[in-house]
């Protein structure tokens, strides 16, 4: 699985990447699904990655996915960002796979 982040995409992620100790990763969201199939791509920003995640290469980010969700994407996608709609969108050559991919913070850290 490889990813391609658009410039609107980069200036968006990199404030919250760089020198933050966060790292990215590429959901299949099922959360209220009913079913795995109907799971829907987002974005989370993580502490940690999960023991069966697998870093992925990016352009220019690495990524962290759930290798068992990668059936559900082609090897080679876009991600974008639309600033004024505030929203992120992903896509590759031959479909649309959202123009409302969510970006999920990780909780705050208590002292």
């Amino acid at each position: 699985m490889r990813i391609q982040f658009t410039p609107s995409a980069v200036n968006k992620l990199k404030p919250y990447l760089d020198g933050s100790g966060l790292q990215l990763k590429f959901l299949h969201d099922t959360e209220g699904c009913g079913c795995v199939v109907s799971g829907v791509p987002a974005l989370e920003l993580i502490r940690e990655h999960g023991a069966d995640d697998r870093l992925a290469h990016g352009e220019p980010f690495d990524f962290w996915y759930e290798p068992r969700h990668e059936i559900y994407y082609e090897p080679v996608m876009t991600i974008d960002f639309n600033p004024a709609k505030g929203i992120f969108s992903l896509k590759s050559d031959s479909q649309i796979y959202s123009v409302n991919v969510k970006l999920a913070h990780p909780p705050a850290e208590t002292a």
